[in-house]
Parts: structure tokens; C-alpha cells; sequence
């Protein structure tokens, strides 16, 4: 496993970091695995070298929180991992139990840190922009969190580039803590993020951390236009693919992800997750699975550099998006 660090910093993760949406509560949604099910996931991204693991105080409604703490406990001491989660959507019915206020950060944070069973967490991130709340009061909070000592390092989510760079001026202007990475909506089917964020991240020594790397699941390259929907329980249930996916034009892209994919003696996830690996920008894609061979096949592909020929032909058939994955 390679270790790159994470945008400026001096920060090391590994170039595949384990998103644990999937492993919390089947209650929350039917498709997660319960900690008994997690277990060999987290034990195996640990042996095979991976440091990096991503998680949100939403996700399961905390509890993929507390799963996270436990299982990383008994796998390695806490400077051996790095620990990432998210505030900003609601844990709760009442009105300052989403946001980012300065009340639901300062009270966020403390939440998460139990929940983790943790004295610090690696990356806070904002998991979306807030626009009810003036960005000055959420740069100041997360400043504050850092000055704690409650998070060492901060980062953002998907947002427009206008509005990132805001509350990167507004840090810097007030000599508050920075983002040191943007974990945005990035695939072979959506690449609306090349043509600001991420070139913006590049040129600010951002990290680059993708959600969606195989566009949640599209990129397997089981679906067809016929038959939209594998047997998976989550692909049955999950709507918010289907209005993300699923156009003639991502069709297009996985056919020609299949047909290079055959050539070069690759699975269509490993190809389109070698492809995102050698983007310019990725530090690390995050990486859901839910069943090992997912995991497996990730980790064999983490190191795999791919010629320019290649990185051309996958991505012609590419046809413009509208903006997706912001809410």
C-alpha cells in the first residue's frame, strides 16, 4: 500500500480510505452491515495497509461512529489510524440538531468524540455548506475545534468552487484553520468536478478525497439499460442513484469501461477506481463495500498506473452533467 500525504500537510494516509457508511445500523438503512459483519472489512483494510477511514456523525445516526472507534481499537494503537468524520446533516428532529452553527459544531464534535471513544479526531470535515449560517461564524467554530486540540486537521465536502474558495479567504483573513481537503462527488460518469474544484484544490495544495468512486456501484458495470437495477439490496432500494445515473450517455462511459476493462484483463470497478487513482489531485477515493471481494479488489488495484492511451479512451464517451451530489 502506497502512502501519499494529505494535500500540504504532513499528514499520511494510505490511497485507498475505507468509507464506513456501509457498517452501522441495518435499522438506519437495510442494506448496512451490523459490527459483527463489519469486523472482517476493517480488520482486512488494516492488514492490507490501509490507515484511512471515513465516517459521519449522520451515518447510521451515530452509530457507524461507534462501530468505527470499536473495531479500530482492536486493530491498531490511535496514532497508527487516521480518523475521519463529518458534521452538518440532522442527527435529530429539532431545529439546531443540523448545520453548521457554531452551537451544533461545538456540540457536534463532543458527540463524536464519544461515540469514537476518541481524545482527537485526524479530519473534521463539514459534510455540506450551510446557507443559513454565515461562513465566518462556521470557520471560526472549526478554528476553535482545532485550538482544542478536539480535531487536528479540517476539511470540507461537496460544495460549488465559489464557495469553497469563500471560506478558504475568510480562514485565511482572519488567520483561522484552512481546509486541508475537499471530499467531493468525483467518477468516471460525473466529472463536472475537473473543471473548477478540482483544479482549485490543486493549485491550493488541497486534497483531493472522492465520494462515489465507482458512482455507487454503476461503475461494476452489472446494470444495463434494460435491467437498471443488480440484485444487491442496496442498488434495489437506493433511489438517489437513479437520480444521479443511469442516463444513455453513462451507459455509454461503462461500455467502454467494460470493453478496456476486458482488454487489459481488469474488472470494470478496478479500471474505473485505476483511472480516478491516476487522476491528477486524487490523494485517496473512498472506498464502500460490502462484501470483501470489493475491498480486495480495491486494495490489488490501489498501486496500478495506467497509460495516457487509456485514460483517453475511457473517458470520450463523456457527455456534460448537471451539478449533482451538492445537497
Amino acid at each position: 500500500m502506497q502512502y501519499v500525504n494529505l494535500g500540504n500537510t504532513g499528514l499520511r494516509v494510505s490511497r485507498i480510505c475505507l468509507g464506513m457508511m456501509t457498517y452501522g445500523s441495518p435499522q438506519w438503512r437495510d442494506w448496512v452491515l451490523d459490527e459483527a459483519a463489519a469486523r472482517p472489512f476493517v480488520q482486512h483494510a488494516w492488514e492490507a495497509g490501509i490507515n484511512f477511514f471515513d465516517t459521519a456523525n449522520m451515518y447510521s445516526l451515530g452509530v457507524s461512529e461507534e462501530i468505527t472507534g470499536k473495531l479500530l481499537r482492536e486493530c491498531a494503537q490511535r496514532d497508527q489510524v487516521v480518523i475521519a468524520t463529518k458534521v452538518y446533516f440532522p442527527t435529530g428532529p429539532k431545529p439546531n440538531q443540523g448545520g453548521l452553527s457554531r452551537k451544533h459544531i461545538l456540540d457536534s464534535i463532543d458527540a463524536s468524540l464519544k461515540r469514537l471513544g476518541v481524545d482527537y479526531i485526524d479530519l473534521y470535515q463539514i459534510h455540506r455548506w450551510d446557507p443559513l449560517t454565515p461562513i465566518e461564524e462556521t470557520m471560526e467554530a472549526l478554528h476553535d475545534v482545532v485550538k482544542a486540540g478536539k480535531a487536528r486537521y479540517i476539511g470540507a465536502s461537496s460544495m460549488y468552487a465559489w464557495q469553497f474558495a469563500k471560506a478558504q479567504h475568510t480562514a485565511a483573513l482572519h488567520g483561522w484553520t484552512r481546509f486541508v481537503s475537499m471530499q467531493n462527488h468525483y467518477n468516471l460518469i460525473y466529472r463536472e468536478e475537473e473543471r473548477e474544484m478540482i483544479p482549485m484544490c490543486i493549485d491550493m495544495g488541497v486534497g483531493v478525497i472522492p465520494w462515489s468512486p465507482l458512482a455507487r456501484g454503476f461503475l461494476a458495470g452489472n446494470r444495463t439499460r434494460e435491467q437498471q437495477q443488480d440484485e444487491t439490496a442496496r442498488a434495489k432500494t437506493d433511489r438517489f442513484a437513479h437520480d444521479m445515473y443511469y442516463t444513455d450517455a453513462d451507459f455509454n462511459v461503462v461500455d467502454q469501461l467494460k470493453a478496456v476493462a476486458a482488454e487489459l484483463g481488469l474488472k470494470p470497478a478496478q479500471l474505473a477506481l485505476a483511472w480516478m487513482l491516476n487522476k491528477p489531485g486524487v490523494t485517496a477515493p473512498i472506498m464502500g463495500a460490502s462484501k470483501l471481494y470489493q475491498l480486495e479488489e480495491a486494495i490489488s488495484i490501489a498501486e496500478v498506473p495506467l497509460a495516457l492511451e487509456v485514460i483517453e479512451r475511457l473517458e470520450a464517451p463523456y457527455q456534460p452533467k448537471r451539478i449533482l451530489g451538492h445537497g
